[in-house]
């Protein structure tokens, strides 16, 4: 890249997530039940931060630690192993990093949590339970005039945040994507904040729901009339998108993969979009490759560690046999840089400790 200015700028919530894996079935009132095995590490606004610097992309994350355990391990791993910039966060004395615990159970769907949930498919349900409170700092006092930088991931809100339009003024192109709403009532004035946005990047529920189309290609079609790059996710059926700049329209079909924890799989897709925007790829590619990164998220623990980053792209790449996959991804030869990193950290995962 030719300047020092953030290629990513992100601001959120971030939490501490403690996943408990290997439950036969949920427990009862009164019940102590032993786990399979435990994973943690940090999550929400980290899942965008960390699978943004994996591929490489200077990060720079505005968020509130708390003053606790939680929030000094989340930012040693952020900072000291992720090489994540925090000169934009805080450390809030007296309030407590957000917790969540997920209890990861055998089921036919997947449950979904603001800042936790993936876009895709899972083998089984997750029973969360989250303490946190409201950050004592917003999203606009941390940005004040937000640095200049190449892109900014943001999560669009009923109201708007003021730093969005700041960092679009100056040149910052935005990316955004928009969770569930628990009212059901789908605003379509959340829309109008597209004018802000270089790209749009929802779930088919979303954009079908906020666009009151009844299919993804529909909601495609009308997102694009409102912003330069709109993406639908589809889970287990792929990804299609747009591209109003070059013409371009595409579609990426879904892995086959076996899915251990779809949480932050929708994050991954979209910090690999911009990696792979940045570089100037064609749609196809930029598709294809956010698919594959949030593939490869799932075969792990935990949201943010769950990333594969350059490293985990590489190794898929030299060990696959699949002549169809190798001539669909054939783009990843030219595209996988000479020095991919060391192995990624994955969530430590720790197996029970039998009572005798």
């Amino acid at each position: 890249m030719d300047d020092d200015r953030p290629e990513v700028l992100l601001t959120g919530l971030l939490f501490y997530d403690l996943v408990l894996t290997g439950l036969g079935r949920p427990p009862a009132p009164g019940e102590e039940i032993w786990t399979g095995g435990m994973g943690c590490g940090p999550g929400g606004i980290a899942n965008l931060a960390v699978a943004a610097s994996r591929f490489g992309l200077r990060t720079s994350l505005a968020t509130v630690f708390g003053d606790d355990f939680y929030g000094a391990h989340c930012r040693e791993v952020l900072a000291g192993q992720e090489g994540v910039d925090l000169a934009l966060s805080r450390t809030a004395d007296g309030w407590h990093t957000p917790v969540t615990v997920a209890l990861d159970l055998p089921a036919a769907g997947s449950a979904g949590h603001a800042g936790h949930a993936g876009n895709g498919a899972a083998a089984s349900d997750r029973a969360l339970v989250t303490h946190g409170q409201e950050p004592p700092y917003s999203q606009d006092a941390l940005m004040g005039d937000p640095p200049e930088a190449r892109t900014a991931l943001v999560h669009l809100e009923a109201e708007p945040r003021a730093w969005i339009a700041k960092a679009a003024a100056n040149g910052t192109r935005v990316y955004a994507d928009v969770g569930w709403d628990p009212t059901l009532q789908w605003s379509a004035d959340l829309l109008d904040q597209l004018a802000l946005c270089h790209a749009f990047l929802p779930n088919e529920t979303e954009a079908t729901a906020y666009t009151r189309t009844d299919s993804a290609v529909a909601a495609l079609g009308t997102l694009a009339e409102l912003v330069p790059v709109a993406v639908v996710t589809r889970g287990a059926h792929g990804a299609i998108a747009v591209d109003q700049t070059t013409g371009e329209y595409a579609e990426a079909p879904a892995l086959d993969v076996d899915v251990l924890d779809a949480t932050g799989a929708g994050d991954v897709f979209g910090a690999s979009f911009v990696a792979a925007s940045l570089g100037g790829w064609p749609l196809a590619e930029r598709l294809r490759f956010a698919v594959l990164a949030a593939s490869l998220s799932v075969r792990h623990h935990g949201g943010a560690l769950a990333a594969p980053g350059w490293y985990g792209v590489d190794r898929w790449w030299r060990s696959l046999t699949d002549p169809g996959l190798a001539r669909a991804y054939g783009f990843l030869t030219d595209r996988i840089p000479a020095d991919v990193g060391p192995p990624v950290r994955h969530a430590p995962v720790t197996p029970p400790v039998l009572r005798p």
